[in-house]
C-alpha cells in the first residue's frame, strides 16, 4: 500500500512540474567592428525562443510575419522597439571604441554582445530579469537584480561598474524594466500570439548509438513547447536503473530537443523486444513510442550485414569479369588462324 502511494505521489509531482511553464522575452544584441559586409549592429528578439523580429544598422527593424497584426494594433510597441534599436546602434558603436582603448587593442575585429530580457513562471508567478554583456567572447558585465548592482568579472569592467552603480536613476530604471515593464510586455505578447506560440509541434524521434557497447540514446528533436517528458520502459513499466536523462535544449528554430540514454550492458539480445522509449508532450494525448530494435538504430559504424552484402556483390562482379575475360580469350583462340602464313596474309594483303 505504501509503495503504491509513493508511486501516486511521484506521478502527481511529475504532473505538477510538467504543468508549470517558464515563458521568456529575450533580446540578443551584437555590435561589431572590423567585419566587412556585416552590419555593425544586429539585434534579435525572441518570445519563448520563437523569433519576434530583428533590427540592424543597415535596414532598421523587420517584424516576423506572424507578429505583424499585433504591431499594427499596438503601434506604440513598435515605436518603442524602433527607438531602442536606434539608441543601441550608437550605444554599441561608442562602447566598442571605449573598450578597445581600455583593453589597449589595435583596430581589427571586436565584438560586444548583450543578452537581456525576462522570464515569467505562469504557475508560481516568479519573475527573473537579466542583463549581461560580453566582449570578444568573454563575460564582461552583468546586472544583479537582487542587489540592484552591476557585477564586473574583469578588471577592465570595474570602471563601468563603479560609474553605473552610482547612477541611481539608471539602477531604478533597470529594476522597473526587469520586474514590471518586461514581464507585462511578455504577457501581452503571449496573449496575442497564443495561436502560434502555444500550438503543439510533435518531434522526430530516433535511436542513436556510437558503438555496439555504447548506450542507446532515444533522441527527440523539433518539438514545441518545452513541456515534455521522455523515458524508457520495460514491459510497459517505466524504468530508472541504467537510464540517464538529458536536459531539454533549444534548437535554433524555436523548437526543442532532448535525449534519454539506456545502458545495454545488462540487457540480453532476447530481451530487447521488451523495451521501448516513450515521448510525451503537454497538450497531446497520444504518446510517441519507439521500440528498442537494432534495425532502426542510427550509428556511425558500418553495418556488418551491409559489409557482407558488399563483399558478396564484389565477388560476384569479379567472377563475372573473370568469366568475360575467359570467354573473350576462348573466342579469340577459336577464331585464330591455323598457321603463321595465313596470319601474315591477313596482315599483309596482296595488292
Amino acid at each position: 500500500m505504501e509503495k503504491n502511494m509513493k508511486k501516486v505521489f511521484i506521478l502527481l509531482l511529475c504532473c505538477r512540474v510538467a504543468s508549470s511553464v517558464k515563458h521568456s522575452l529575450k533580446y540578443l544584441s551584437t555590435g561589431t567592428t572590423g567585419v566587412p559586409d556585416v552590419p555593425e549592429f544586429v539585434a534579435v528578439a525572441f518570445v519563448n525562443e520563437i523569433q519576434l523580429g530583428d533590427c540592424n544598422s543597415i535596414r532598421g527593424i523587420k517584424v516576423k510575419e506572424d507578429w505583424i497584426p499585433f504591431f499594427k494594433d499596438h503601434h506604440p510597441r513598435l515605436q518603442y522597439h524602433i527607438s531602442e534599436c536606434l539608441d543601441d546602434i550608437s550605444f554599441f558603436k561608442s562602447n566598442i571604441e571605449t573598450l578597445r582603448q581600455r583593453f589597449n587593442q589595435t583596430e581589427g575585429v571586436h565584438i560586444l554582445q548583450r543578452m537581456n530580457g525576462c522570464e515569467w513562471d505562469d504557475e508560481t508567478g516568479e519573475i527573473n530579469g537579466f542583463n549581461q554583456y560580453g566582449y570578444n567572447g568573454e563575460d564582461f558585465l552583468a546586472f544583479d537584480l537582487q542587489t540592484v548592482t552591476w557585477i564586473a568579472p574583469k578588471p577592465q569592467a570595474f570602471i563601468t561598474k563603479m560609474r553605473w552603480d552610482t547612477e541611481k536613476a539608471r539602477l531604478d530604471l533597470n529594476k522597473y524594466y526587469f520586474t514590471h515593464y518586461c514581464p507585462e510586455l511578455l504577457k501581452e505578447f503571449l496573449r496575442n500570439g497564443r495561436s502560434f506560440l502555444q500550438s503543439a509541434v510533435l518531434p522526430s524521434v530516433f535511436l542513436l548509438q556510437k558503438t555496439p557497447s555504447s548506450p542507446v540514446s532515444c533522441h527527440a528533436t523539433g518539438f514545441y513547447p518545452d513541456r515534455a517528458m521522455m523515458f524508457w520502459r520495460k514491459d510497459g513499466e517505466e524504468i530508472h536503473d541504467g537510464v540517464d536523462h538529458g536536459e531539454i535544449l533549444p534548437n535554433n528554430n524555436g523548437t526543442f530537443q532532448m535525449s534519454v540514454d539506456l545502458k545495454l550492458s545488462s540487457i540480453t539480445p532476447e530481451d530487447w523486444q521488451r523495451y521501448d522509449c516513450v515521448f510525451q508532450l503537454a497538450g497531446v494525448n497520444e504518446d510517441i513510442i519507439t521500440k528498442l530494435d537494432k534495425a532502426v538504430i542510427w550509428t556511425n559504424l558500418e553495418n556488418p550485414t551491409d559489409s557482407l552484402i558488399f563483399i558478396s556483390a564484389a565477388v560476384v562482379v569479379l567472377i563475372i569479369i573473370i568469366m568475360a575475360v575467359v570467354a573473350f580469350v576462348f573466342c579469340k583462340k577459336k577464331k585464330a588462324p591455323d598457321n603463321i602464313s595465313e596470319q601474315s596474309e591477313r596482315l599483309n594483303p596482296q595488292t
